[in-house]
């Protein structure tokens, strides 16, 4: 990871105070960069760029953030990793761009001269970064079509505020009021739903946009990239293990180690399958924790057998309650908003810097491309018979299920949501993956915070 930050004053100078909100901004992300920051400003002081950085190609000082182009027109930002830089690389010299460094940093400078914003669809890997065009007096947005990278605006009509985390932005001085939409997001889902957040004044930038910004403020937003379209047009799998390997390969490229996050499944051991094809000597971590020892939730039975199978180079990191005790307060403040798969991250983040990894590999996101959650077969059988019962969308089904759950007891809230919600794939999936029912949110977040923020989240029809 690293760390983005950026200010920009549309219609006057900054001053020093942009110094000290980049600054705190960039120490709030000291985490995600812990090898050095950068900051840079335009000579009028209406913009502002910072940098956290960790460093994996190019550990030389060429490699530092933020970073100009040769003439100064173009400064970027940047958190990521583009998995096709060389080639990009080698096609951008053969049309006479001089590079000075062997990051990839670089190569999106050269880029951007040559195809400006439709740079993005050149781009394979994982990123999120601000850039200045000071010919065009704009900045830049841009998020991998994934959404791996994050990044955050705030927008209060004087100046655009922005960072790769909510809480950095809240160092900078953006205001910290809560924002009902993405509360009642995560107590429906378990995460903040994009482009909320759990703050009013702070939305994210959708996975697979750019956005521009000028002197008169935000200029426009696109999405470059649709998954819906993108699994639309797949032509099936007979190119997956190809894909797969190169997808992998690519990964590993860097210039300190990388392991895997190895759990049971099937699609970290395809990682490391693959992965040990190109690095025989490969580091894999597995995460369990002791009240699952000797029960089907401890996967560490299975991990061992994947990591011996691939003869991996393997360690087990067990959390027992007393650790998890001891580091509860520090994963509160390094989780930058709340989600239910928190935890697991931290802690075996925890266990890779420990073992001496900057960079590791994971499956995390497979078992949706692939359906390998039970969710994939529940959700369609449940359609079925939400269909065959007859049911219907509107507030009548809604009203009669939540009451049964409310006032008797005697319905579970997920069978009540059943009933009001099983004959659509989305109320399918609210049903299987909810936290809680649209219905008991009031009792949770109070009714005047529910229903706002059931009515900007676009749900209205779910509260009664």
């Amino acid at each position: 990871m690293c760390g983005v930050a950026a200010i920009f004053h549309y219609g006057r100078a900054g001053d020093r105070g942009s110094q000290l909100a980049v600054d705190r901004m960039c120490a709030r992300m000291a985490q995600r960069g812990p090898d050095g920051s950068g900051c840079w400003h335009s000579s009028d002081e209406r913009v502002w760029l910072g940098h956290r950085r960790l460093s994996i190609l190019d550990l030389s000082e060429k490699g530092r953030q933020p970073m100009s182009s040769s003439n100064g027109a173009v400064v970027v930002s940047y958190n990521g990793e583009i998995y096709n830089f060389l080639q990009l690389r080698k096609e951008l010299e053969g049309g006479g761009h001089r590079f000075e460094s062997e990051c990839d940093t670089e190569v999106l400078l050269h880029l951007y001269a040559e195809c400006g914003e439709q740079m993005v669809s050149r781009l394979r890997g994982m990123y999120a970064f601000v850039l200045w065009d000071a010919a065009k007096g704009e900045l830049l947005l841009a998020r991998d079509p994934y959404g791996i990278k994050p990044l955050y605006y705030s927008d209060d009509g004087k100046s655009l505020y922005v960072a790769s985390q909510v809480k950095a932005l809240l160092a900078g001085g953006v205001r910290a009021e809560p924002d009902p939409a993405g509360q009642v997001g995560f107590f429906l889902l378990g995460s903040v739903p994009e482009p909320y957040t759990w703050h009013r004044a702070i939305s994210a930038l959708e996975a697979g946009s750019v956005m521009r910004v000028g002197c008169r403020g935000l200029e426009g937003t696109r999405k470059h990239f649709s998954v819906a379209r993108e699994l639309r047009e797949a032509t099936g799998q007979d190119h997956l293990a190809e894909a797969l390997r190169e997808s992998v390969y690519d990964h590993l490229q860097s210039d300190v180690p990388v392991g895997v996050f190895l759990s049971s499944g099937v699609d970290s051991a395809a990682v490391v399958a693959l992965g040990s094809e190109r690095n025989p000597e490969l580091r894999t971590l597995t995460l369990t924790f002791e009240e699952f020892r000797d029960t089907a939730a401890d996967e560490s039975t299975g991990a061992d057998a994947i990591a011996r199978r691939y003869g991996t180079v393997h360690d087990t990191h067990r959390v027992g309650a007393h650790e998890f005790a001891t580091n509860l307060a520090s994963i509160l403040d390094a989780m930058d908003q709340p989600s239910i798969d928190g935890l697991n991250t931290w802690f075996i983040s925890k266990a890779a810097a420990e073992h001496g990894l900057k960079v590791a590999l994971s499956g995390l996101g497979a078992d949706e491309l692939l359906g390998g959650y039970p969710s994939f077969r529940d959700i369609p059988r449940w359609v079925r018979m939400g269909r065959r019962w007859g049911g219907r969308p509107g507030a009548l089904s809604v009203r009669l299920a939540a009451q049964a759950a409310r006032y008797t007891g005697l319905v579970n809230a997920k069978v009540a949501g059943l009933l009001a919600f099983a004959h659509t794939y989305a109320g399918a999936y609210l049903v299987r993956r909810g936290v809680f029912m649209p219905w008991e949110l009031p009792q949770v977040l109070g009714e005047a915070v529910a229903t706002e923020g059931l009515a900007r989240f676009g749900a209205p029809g779910f509260f009664v």
